[in-house]
């Protein structure tokens, strides 16, 4: 089982990156290969330009940056996306990562009947947001349904993926971030049991 660590941080050695990290480690340990890709060390540029909107909507050539990421998902099982929460979403590198590479025509696509056909049913999915506050705030808010609702079925769900989880970690004083890095070892260990849950 491959699979695809994804996070942004400016900070690489942030607790976002040791979080990607760890993912990482732990699938390498449960036997599999694991590729962690740290996209403001890439300086991946997510702005959504007039040669994305050609290809999308016209079917034009994809551009090297965008074609990478696609090829690197397309030998991926399992896509990890390791975040931040700002503003109650993901990074804005992030969210211009999705916008860029889940193009229509490869992540999705018009059937005959006006509907759509998601077409990364080949993926599992499995999102780490690092939040500030406790869970208490984002119940009472709505933030946390809203969120799932956004990235579970807004993207990945319409996308087609095989399956999606979202898990959020939250402010962990007294271990200072132990207990994340702990967990986010097991979810790399856990990768490959995905598709048999």
């Amino acid at each position: 089982m491959r699979s695809l660590v994804v996070f942004t941080h400016p900070d690489k050695d942030a607790l976002t990156g040791r979080i990607a990290r760890e993912v990482a480690a732990g699938s390498r340990q449960a036997g599999n290969t694991a590729d962690v890709v740290d996209l403001s060390a890439e300086s991946f540029d997510p702005r959504f330009t007039l040669e994305d909107i050609g290809t999308s909507q016209h079917g034009g050539t994809l551009g090297k940056e965008v074609r990478r990421e696609q090829d690197r998902l397309d030998q991926a099982d399992a896509l990890v996306l390791v975040f931040p929460v700002y503003w109650w979403a993901m990074p804005a590198l992030l969210k211009g990562w999705i916008d860029r590479v889940f193009s229509n025509g490869w992540a999705f696509e018009a059937d005959a009947e006006g509907g759509v056909v998601g077409k990364l049913e080949h993926l599992d999915i499995y999102l780490v947001a690092i939040g500030g506050a406790d869970l208490r705030t984002y119940e009472k808010h709505g933030y946390w349904a809203a969120m799932k609702a956004q990235i579970e079925q807004g993207i990945f769900a319409y996308c087609g993926a095989r399956s999606v989880t979202l898990e959020l970690l939250l402010p962990d004083n007294q271990t200072r971030g132990t207990a994340h890095l702990r967990r986010a070892h097991a979810i790399g260990a856990s990768l490959g049991h995905l598709q048999d849950a």
